[in-house]
């Protein structure tokens, strides 16, 4: 608590030297009272007007991390979530792996759905996210919903949603971006993109590689992304966009420091395509969509040094496709309907591929929903938003699963807002819970039932000092049931646990000046059982200072009870990060130098069991923009 308390103090200090003087480039003059989402309703809506809880990352927030995976900025700046890592960068996959997310104590066992573009993105067979294809660089903004969003976006939306959409070209014309970085650990990271909009015709197109040594024997890792964009617009009311990105990696697996493997590796390929036609008018608008991803795997496990190498490699390729269709009528004065179906399959081939030539089958098989859904809002006064919405889903394994939802949003007088939501989310088993037997402990289920929970929440959200500040506080109370467990005496996969989570969740951004803007996040967790990766106590405080072309970032994220695995070790860390940058040209055309520096104080702390986290990391660079 003494580091605490001398962090703060720090803070107040280096913000109390920064408050006299005056910046001719301003960060924001005011916080932006009519921020418009997209996840909760498919459609444009402004944030205030929707009952569920939404944070959302800007593409300004990501560009001043300097960042190039994007999950540990949304793990900073999103209340109730948190993202487990195990290195300087790389997620990995498979055993030892990090990447995890977490909303509110539900997360383990893909509970937190992640889109592209609103499209579900995740391993056909296996069910788990793909946290190292998520490039900070590609993001235009991150919508999170806090709490389920299986009423939209079906199984696996259990806990939350995370919607990361894609950068498009807005502005008439060319850009081009490119950034290098280099730092501890022998760390590389080098970005180029570049957006072109002429007419109806626009394109947006990026490169990332990222490279390190690692901070331990054996975690090298090493990974390039590609993503290309483009659209057109057929008409005032047609436009079409597609997408392609490809991402391959190659990692070391170093285990557990207590255990450490050898000959741990992974080389992996990961793809996304989409392509989708919107329609907009007057009293209508949709669209509809279609997405494949696919995975293909080589594994080595890996063996400690008193154990015989292993004479094998495990071998998968997956897949996860299907089709959304949605359209939202504005027939009756301040109502909006909106109706959609989905259909979605995924699965794929795993197998060991002995050195001898044998070939053990694993799984070869897929699993397909189809599911239809309505949702209506209703305004009146311009005070009182009413939203419910109902989705029926059927799965090929387990049946069929209904989804309700409804909330309501109240503003009683300018900058205000009070909402309240009671919805329903779950979880599909994955094929490895379906079909895949571990041995004797990890027996396999294909009768197995989704996993569900109820969620309850209110929230209160204020504008200060006109829009200088805003301010949210937010209750929650979950109920969960079906969690899916291991029988001790069987060794069976069962539709057993429940689980009942509740705390608050607070947010604050204060524009204090000009040219100095603090943001802060704050959230508390208490759950009936000792869940891994859910702190019951995480705080985020920044703040960003620009004089001229100067710009200084300074953030502490402090974490307390936080359990990091099966031995339900109990971790306790604070961390502070600081960057400075340095900005040549103008706003259109510059180069911007930087350093960053990360656990400045050196804390040693465990995120992921048995991995422990580097010590102070420094890194520099430059960004070219034209």
């Amino acid at each position: 608590m003494r580091k605490v308390v001398q962090y703060v103090y720090s803070f107040a200090v280096l913000s109390c030297f920064t408050l006299p003087l005056q910046a001719e480039h301003s960060v924001k003059d005011t916080l932006d009272i009519q921020e418009v989402v997209v996840t909760a309703t498919k459609t444009e809506i402004n944030k205030n007007n929707v009952p569920l809880s939404i944070s959302i990352v800007s593409r300004q927030e990501i560009e001043r991390s300097s960042e190039s995976a994007l999950l540990p900025v949304l793990s900073q700046r999103v209340p109730g979530l948190f993202v487990t890592q195990r290195g300087i960068t790389g997620f990995g996959i498979s055993t030892g792996s990090a990447g995890n997310v977490n909303i509110r104590g539900v997360g383990s066992g893909n509970k937190v759905l992640m889109l592209f573009d609103g499209q579900p993105q995740w391993a056909g067979i296996y069910g788990h996210s793909l946290p190292d294809t998520y490039v900070a660089s590609d993001v235009d903004k991150v919508e999170v919903i806090r709490g389920p969003g299986s009423l939209l976006y079906g199984s696996n939306a259990m806990g939350g949603v995370v919607n990361i959409i894609t950068r498009s070209q807005h502005e008439e014309g060319v850009s081009t971006h490119a950034r290098a970085m280099y730092g501890s650990y022998n760390t590389q990271k080098y970005m180029i993109n570049n957006g072109v909009r002429s007419g109806k015709f626009n394109s947006f197109v990026s490169l990332n590689h990222d490279r390190t040594d690692g901070h331990r024997t054996n975690s090298k890792f090493n990974i390039t992304n590609g993503f290309v964009k483009i659209g057109y617009d057929i008409s005032s009311h047609y436009s079409v966009v597609g997408d392609v990105s490809a991402a391959y990696y190659d990692l070391r697996n170093p285990g557990p420091e207590t255990e450490p493997l050898l000959d741990g590796w992974m080389h992996i390929w990961r793809g996304i395509a989409s392509l989708g036609v919107e329609n907009k008018y007057q009293k209508y608008s949709g669209a509809i969509r279609a997405f494949y991803s696919w995975g293909n795997h080589k594994i080595n496990d890996g063996h400690t040094i008193d154990e015989p190498e292993k004479n094998y490699l495990f071998r998968s390729t997956d897949f996860n496709y299907g089709v959304q269709a949605y359209e939202s009528f504005y027939v009756i004065p301040n109502n909006q309907f909106t109706v959609g179906v989905d259909y979605k399959n995924w699965g794929g081939d795993a197998w060991n591929a002995y050195f001898s030539g044998e070939k053990e089958d694993i799984i070869d098989k897929s699993v397909h929903e189809i599911a239809g859904y309505a949702i209506m809002q209703q305004e009146f006064w311009n005070q009182v938003s009413l939203n419910a919405g109902i989705r029926y889903e059927h799965n090929s394994t387990y049946g069929s699963e209904w989804v309700p939802q409804a909330g309501f949003t109240w503003r009683p007088f300018s900058g205000n807002s009070i909402k309240g939501s009671f919805s329903k989310g779950f979880r599909s088993p994955n094929m490895r819970e379906l079909y895949i037997t571990f041995g004797p402990k990890n027996k396999a289920n294909p009768d197995l039932n989704p996993e569900s929970m109820l969620n309850y929440e209110v929230s209160v959200g204020q504008y200060f000092w006109n829009n200088l500040i805003y301010t949210e506080l937010t209750a929650f109370y979950i109920d969960g049931k079906n969690m899916i467990q291991v029988n001790p005496q069987s060794g069976q996969l069962e539709n057993v646990g429940k689980f009942y989570n509740k705390g608050i969740e607070f947010e604050a951004d204060i524009q204090a000046l000009r040219n100095l803007r603090f943001s802060t996040n704050y959230s508390f967790l208490h759950t009936n059982k000792e869940i891994v990766a859910a702190p019951k106590h995480k705080w985020f405080l920044e703040g960003l200072y620009t004089w001229k072309n100067l710009s200084v970032t300074l953030n502490m994220q402090s974490i307390f009870g936080l359990y990091v695995g099966p031995s339900m070790k109990s971790e306790d860390y604070t961390l502070l990060n600081g960057r400075i940058a340095y900005k040549i040209g103008n706003d259109k055309r510059n180069v911007t130098l930087f350093v960053k520096g990360e656990n400045l104080t050196n804390t040693q702390y465990t995120i992921n069991d048995g991995y422990p986290m580097p010590g102070a990391v420094a890194m520099g660079g430059f960004d070219f923009k034209f």
